[in-house]
């Protein structure tokens, strides 16, 4: 099989790390980290101006790409740069609707959503973590009811990526009866009688609590009190299956994003070994570091194949496909991890500065262990799969 990047891709690539290098160095990550928005909107439509949002969706919902490797080469991209625009919610809310539209009632509105977002004057998040959940991808407590109108909202989510940024969100519900009660019986795990739901920022019941994350990010709790949403809000298709689709997307995007990021971290890293000296050379001459260093380009290599694999199997059938995203995610976030702990103990104490930037790179790359679930979880998932 031939995983040589195309033209258009090295082209991408090029653009687009040109771009970070010259226009988000470290400086200014560090301003956009601390701005109220935790986000830069005049970079954002620079981005969307460069391609890079349409990068990541297919030609007939207004792209240019959107294959495994488009989406890999962009957030391997964005990885090294530690660029902290919203793009995750943006791949992920934006192939849901994209997805989901169909051709019924809401459809338009929802492909306009999605023309709004590809330029960069709208700015999504995909709400579906809920506070008691951990992983669980069916267990879903917020409620739609149906209503004359179309549908009634209920519930929380919590840890949405960009949350108090975002113009609308993609919101996973369980389908409740009249009375309240959830479609299908009260079990809150149970794949059958999810949806999702397009819900516009300014709707009225829409709360929003935002906070600053860890890793420069920012997230929000999003709470749905009596949300009046229209019947064409609820997007079209099986929900369990377009959650589990638009959460591979969102997979692949963040062991690119890792690797991107394991890549700064390890040149770094080198780069300090060699000009760092003590007793009369540099540190790296020390065999026992030497081995150490070497392990890690190992770890690397092995993260890099694993997401190479899940970009080749995007398209495949279900079992190959989530097989291979959930043993890339499990491998990144094990690699991840050993990588920003090793390279800070080979950086010593200078390593676990603010103004040194592996320290927020070793943050990120902790983070990304924990995003749409972590590594115990995914190996898991890995074996269930392989059982089924």
């Amino acid at each position: 099989m031939d995983f040589t990047h195309s033209e258009d891709r090295r082209m991408l690539a090029d653009s687009l790390n040109r771009f970070v290098a010259e226009q988000y160095g470290f400086a200014v990550r560090a301003r956009i980290v601390g701005s109220e928005a935790g986000y830069s909107d005049d970079l954002w439509r620079r981005f969307a101006a460069l391609g890079v949002l349409g990068a990541l969706f297919p030609e007939a919902d207004g792209g240019f790409g959107g294959a495994g490797f488009d989406i890999a080469v962009v957030f391997e991209c964005l990885g090294r740069g530690l660029v902290v625009e919203p793009f995750l919610g943006a791949l992920m809310a934006g192939r849901a609707l994209a997805l989901g539209a169909g051709q019924g009632q809401g459809a338009a509105v929802h492909r306009e959503r999605l023309a709004a977002l590809l330029d960069g004057r709208a700015v999504a998040a995909f709400a579906h973590t809920e506070p008691s959940t951990h992983y669980e991808p069916h267990r879903v407590a917020t409620r739609a009811l149906p209503t004359a109108q179309g549908w009634r909202l209920d519930g929380e989510k919590g840890v949405v990526a960009h949350g108090g940024s975002a113009t609308f969100f993609v919101v996973s519900a369980r389908l409740a009866e009249a009375d309240g009660a959830a479609a299908g019986g009260d079990d809150d795990d149970d794949p059958a009688g999810l949806a999702l739901f397009v819900v516009p920022r300014e709707a009225p019941g829409v709360s929003v609590r935002a906070y600053p994350t860890i890793d420069g990010g920012r997230a929000a709790e999003v709470r749905f009190e009596r949300v009046a949403l229209d019947a064409g809000a609820r997007l079209a298709g099986d929900g369990a299956a377009l959650l589990e689709r638009v959460t591979g997307f969102g997979l692949l995007a963040l062991g690119a994003e890792a690797i991107g990021a394991m890549d700064v971290v390890r040149a770094q890293t080198i780069d300090y070994l060699r000009t760092r000296r003590q007793f009369g050379q540099p540190i790296g001459g020390f065999q026992a570091l030497q081995h150490r260093m070497a392990d890690l380009l190992l770890e690397i290599e092995q993260a890099r194949s694993a997401v190479i694999n899940a970009a080749a199997a995007l398209e495949l059938p279900r079992a190959a496909r989530e097989r291979a995203l959930s043993a890339a995610k499990y491998t990144i976030g094990r690699t991840g991890a050993r990588v920003a702990e090793e390279a800070i103990q080979l950086h010593g104490g200078i390593g676990m500065t603010w103004e040194l930037p592996l320290a927020h790179y070793a943050k990120r790359l902790v983070m990304i262990d924990h995003q749409l679930g972590d590594e115990d979880h995914h190996l898991a998932r890995y074996i269930a799969l392989g059982r089924a």
